[in-house]
């Protein structure tokens, strides 16, 4: 197959002034991507991530592109309600508010389930779908009380809803994720917040090559319709679409990032 990669789409000022949180922000994923292209977009970004040193290194970098007004990070362990509530509290201070979060913490892994501890169903459980719910159910809280039109994006995965063996810990917390967005985006409504979700397949990145091997990742990408793997700056651009204007009207629905929608 010929090479089909997508070139890389300049910013045209869809967030300006707005200000985004972005969990699990560091380095080369997903998170990381989001906050680039919100920030490449005109928005502040408040970023965190469980891994503070990485967290740092990425706080600088991008300060140094964007200038360090728009540009701050504190780590945050979405497992624990307190450091939840204090990045919140950093994107008011550091800010003056919030207009987007996005909520890209999430544990993957691979076992069997007769070989699955409780241990390990808990702690895939505890960091993809708990941890999207306190940081969902803090931003709520943040927009009610201030009155603020925001959005919620979340991040879910096919995976939720196709069955992968070795991914029943996985696919339950995504599968989690997306009924929490249907539900999050009702109740939300009533006070003009949007909550959306995307669902990547496959987004290649450094972490993701040392934790699952070649032969499965060269299995996920032969499914794929293009033949290759998705940039996470592709999966980012969807988040930037979901947090902008162009959708204001969607709310509930999960987009899938990929031909692998059932």
């Amino acid at each position: 197959m010929t090479d089909n990669k997508a070139p890389y789409v300049p910013g045209h000022g869809l967030l300006d002034g707005r200000t985004a949180v972005v969990t699990a922000a560091a380095g080369a994923g997903i998170g990381g991507a989001t906050a680039r292209r919100l920030l490449e977009e005109g928005a502040r970004v408040v970023i965190g991530d469980a891994h503070a040193r990485r967290l740092k290194e990425t706080e600088q970098a991008l300060a140094a592109e964007f200038g360090a007004h728009h540009v701050a990070a504190l780590p945050c362990d979405v497992t624990d309600e307190h450091q939840v509530a204090a990045l919140f509290a950093l994107a008011a201070r550091a800010h003056g508010g919030l207009d987007i979060v996005v909520n890209n913490a999430g544990l993957g892994g691979t076992c069997a389930l007769v070989d699955m501890s409780d241990e390990a169903w808990s702690k895939v459980l505890d960091v993809t779908l708990n941890g999207t719910f306190r940081c969902t159910r803090a931003a709520l809280r943040a927009f009610k009380e201030t009155g603020r039109r925001g959005v919620i994006v979340n991040n879910a995965s096919v995976v939720g809803w196709r069955a992968q063996a070795g991914q029943a810990h996985y696919a339950a917390a995504k599968a989690g994720v997306m009924a929490l967005t249907r539900c999050a985006a009702v109740e939300a409504a009533a006070y003009g917040v949007r909550v959306n979700a995307v669902a990547p397949s496959l987004a290649m990145h450094p972490h993701l090559v040392k934790v699952t091997s070649a032969d499965l990742l060269e299995e996920l990408t032969a499914r794929e319709a293009f033949g290759r793997h998705a940039e996470p700056w592709e999966v980012a651009n969807v988040i930037v679409f979901l947090a902008s204007s162009y959708s204001s009207y969607l709310t509930g629905e999960v987009v899938s990032v990929s031909s692998q929608h059932p």
